[in-house]
């Protein structure tokens, strides 16, 4: 049993190293979560040595996934499959399937680098968040078309917000350049419409890291 035990540790710990190097591959990443990563199919497998063979067994891989629940910290979709890839591997340790744990973890790595070399679900270079400020006093609705239509391929008011006590609004659009347009001659523009309120644009961000 302890021999057992012992070399189950062994294998996660082994497994949990190259489950947080897989993550580390094209992430951004703390050194907390990398070890939290590391560790956690020893954790798993710990619990499921201890109840193997008995009823509780069902209640313990519950219990080890409602981990996921309770992070403090709203999870990123690589974060998430991360942490179930990990307890998947302490599970399959914990029961025994120690080849099956090792054959996961080669296949999922190779797939998430596959993945990330493909340009599957990767924005568009053209796509931008734009962000414009405008008096309160100024219909948005139509304020910007000629200006959107000159510059742009397609744009969506994804947000309308209120500041500065209600006298101003902040309009937040999705948009998508046509090719070889300038920029700043575009912003150059909506300044002349919007008074020279505050204009940003940026990389378009759709939190496409969160679950």
């Amino acid at each position: 049993m302890i021999q057992n035990f012992g070399l189950g540790m062994v294998v996660s710990c082994i497994l949990g190293y190259f489950i947080s190097i897989i993550y580390k591959y094209k992430n951004s990443y703390s050194k907390s979560f990398v070890i939290t990563l590391a560790l956690l199919p020893m954790i798993v497998q710990t619990v499921i040595t201890l109840v193997n063979g008995n009823l509780g067994t069902g209640v313990a891989v519950m219990g080890a996934f409602s981990l996921i629940r309770f992070r403090s910290a709203p999870g990123g979709a690589k974060e998430i499959t991360a942490i179930f890839m990990a307890m998947a591997v302490g599970l399959a340790v914990g029961t025994g399937y120690y080849l099956l744990a090792f054959v996961f973890v080669l296949l999922i790595g190779s797939a998430n680098i596959i993945y990330e070399k493909l340009d599957i679900g990767k924005s568009k270079e053209n796509e931008k968040l734009l962000k414009i400020t405008i008096p309160e006093d100024l219909d948005y609705e139509t304020l910007f078309d000629d200006i959107l239509c000159e510059y742009l391929n397609s744009w969506e008011l994804i947000q309308v917000k209120t500041t500065d006590m209600g006298s101003l609004f902040k309009l937040s659009y999705q948009v998508c350049f046509k090719d070889n347009m300038n920029s700043k001659a575009f912003i150059d523009e909506l300044r002349c419409r919007n008074g020279n309120l505050e204009i940003a644009l940026s990389r378009s961000l759709i939190k496409d890291n969160e679950l």
